[in-house]
């Protein structure tokens, strides 16, 4: 059988392992700076990346893979590229040589994914070589020719153009196109880059002469005993294997004799270097040119051989499966983990958001109970200052209106009348009582007011002082009212507005009878004021400040007012407060 570069059968030796390696561009590339320069900034990618390489040159596969890919996984894919790219592409290496084409190019495939105009080209180059090698080895040539191409593109450097040459026409010699295969080896042999490296020259001779051997042309041996006779000198020994295979194909029909010994050689030297599938090889050819018992020992040799290689490679298979899968599990499972502490962190953010908006509102609640409460205080402070300024008026007019004419005619009197009679002293005494009743009014309409249990008594009192011999004053359903469940506030402000309407009665009504009548309605208190005096019009009663006062108290406390006064027709007022 010819030899063809990159195929897997060779991937099993050191040598080939560094030749995947050459393409790859880290040995033999001048252009790549040393891996441990890339590494340094990432402690957990380094770990994995020293183990996966130590476990590949010690063709531990298994391990390997693994480190390879846990390596790729510690990589943060928008800055370490060429990293995940050189993980993959290693990855597939291992596929490749455990014989797992199909996963092999889809590791592949995932690393040309990744490639982008500052992709190192010679990383591209070797992944274009491994999904050559795998599209050949799986009688794909067309595919394996267009990649293998695609491979020398990227390729500056003429020895490693000369190695992916080869390959080229060896997947030419594959589709049984030997003359394009031709087309292609025979410069090489005139290539200073083979000529001095005995190991390619030996390759390209050998798969010249293969090709001449499917041709029917004569010149074939020469080639093919030329490229033995240079790796036995280099003791190429997975190379001499490939020569014995080749030459016994070549003998196969014209001489079996010949053919029979150069694959038991080839077996030979195949079992030596554990090369598993050249002995399979070696042993389809033993068959063909043994008979009798020799034939059936190589039969079920090569089934032993063959079953062992398929179990091999479905394990490996199974495995490196295996090795992506519980890798992915555990990157979702991590995934998961942190999508859940992120909404973890979320949630106790919104809590904290949450609680910093409760304290605000809390906090800007108390702001404004507190301003509320102190505009309220400052206004009652005000209204106070306002009323107490309001009642000091009040009691200057009274005093001014009501008793300082009565004082000054009685002071006349006293000092123009002759006192010694009992008339002047009767006319003296009568003046001085009514100013003292004038004055006990006056007191009694701004003292303090008794809210308590005593209320009702201190109102009829209230009332009883503006009763006179010409003014009749009637209540009606004060013993009804529960004057306990009234709070003071309401009292008080009753108590007050009860007095303006009997002020204001006693300076302009000029009526004879009043009647005052309490009701309780459902949780309202109404009062009916009514008396029989002149009235007066809508314009005398806007301007009276004494009405005034009454409406500003009683919508104080949430209440309402009615007045209904015509002139000469009496004077009614209907208020009504919740209690």
């Amino acid at each position: 059988m010819y030899f063809r570069g990159m195929k897997l059968k060779k991937l099993n030796s050191p040598f080939l392992i560094s030749l995947i390696l050459l393409f790859t561009g880290f040995i033999s590339c001048k252009k790549e700076s040393n891996i441990a320069t890339q590494i340094k900034s990432n402690p957990h990618y380094q770990q994995h990346f020293l183990r996966a390489e130590k476990h590949f040159e010690n063709q531990v596969y298994d391990s390997a893979f693994y480190y390879y890919n846990e390596s790729k996984l510690a990589c943060n894919e928008g800055t370490d590229t060429g990293k995940i790219i050189y993980s993959l592409l290693k990855m597939a290496v291992i596929q490749q040589i455990q014989g797992d084409y199909l996963s092999s190019e889809t590791t592949a495939t995932e690393a040309i994914s990744l490639f982008q105009k500052t992709t190192n080209r010679y990383y591209k180059c070797a992944v274009y070589n491994i999904l050559g090698i795998n599209y050949e080895r799986l009688y794909d040539y067309d595919n394996a020719i267009l990649y293998y191409n695609k491979a020398l593109n990227q390729i500056p450097d003429e020895s490693q153009k000369t190695i992916l040459t080869n390959n080229i026409a060896v997947a030419y010699i594959g589709k049984n196109d030997y003359k394009s295969a031709l087309q292609l080896l025979l410069p090489l042999t005139l290539h200073t880059n083979i000529s001095n490296d005995e190991e390619n020259n030996a390759r390209v001779l050998d798969n010249l002469g293969y090709c001449y051997f499917k041709m029917g042309d004569s010149r074939s041996l020469y080639y093919l005993n030329t490229a033995l006779i240079i790796r036995k000198k280099i003791k190429d020994d997975f190379g001499i294997t490939t020569s014995y295979l080749n030459i016994a194909e070549f003998y196969k029909k014209s001489n079996p004799g010949l053919s029979y010994k150069y694959a038991q050689l080839a077996y030979e030297k195949a079992t030596k270097i554990n090369n598993v599938d050249d002995r399979l090889k070696a042993i389809a050819l033993l068959i063909r040119n043994s008979v009798g018992k020799e034939t059936k020992k190589f039969s079920i040799l090569h089934l032993h051989i063959n079953d062992s290689i398929n179990k091999a490679r479905q394990k490996a298979k199974n495995q490196f499966a295996k090795i992506k899968y519980d890798s992915k599990k555990d990157k979702d499972e991590n995934l998961e983990l942190k999508t859940q502490k992120i909404e973890n962190a979320l949630l106790l953010e919104k809590q904290k958001n949450r609680n910093l908006i409760l304290s605000f509102v809390i906090v800007f609640t108390l702001i404004i109970s507190i301003s509320a409460a102190n505009f309220l205080m400052a206004k009652n402070r005000r209204e106070k200052v306002k009323i107490s300024y309001t009642t000091e008026i009040r009691i200057s007019k009274k005093l001014h209106d009501e008793l300082a004419n009565d004082v000054y005619q009685t002071m006349a009197f006293a000092e123009t009348q002759d006192l010694s009679t009992a008339q002047n002293k009767e006319v003296l005494l009568t003046s001085l009582d009514t100013i003292y009743s004038r004055t006990r009014n006056i007191s009694r309409e701004n003292s303090t007011i008794e809210a308590g249990a005593l209320f009702e008594t201190s109102l009829k009192e209230m009332m009883s002082g503006f009763q006179t011999n010409e003014i009749n004053i009637l209540t009606n359903g004060m013993d009804t009212i529960q004057w306990n469940a009234i709070n003071s506030t309401k009292k008080i402000t009753l108590y007050r507005v009860v007095q303006e309407l009997l002020v204001n009665m006693k300076k302009h009504s000029q009526c004879s009878l009043v009647v005052l009548t309490f009701k309780k309605n459902k949780n309202k208190l109404q009062v009916d004021y009514t008396d029989n005096g002149i009235g007066a019009t809508l314009e005398e009663l806007t301007s009276t400040n004494g009405l005034q006062n009454v409406e500003n108290r009683i919508h104080a406390i949430k209440g309402t007012l009615n007045f209904d006064s015509k002139s000469n027709k009496g004077f009614r007022v209907r208020f009504i407060f919740p209690i």
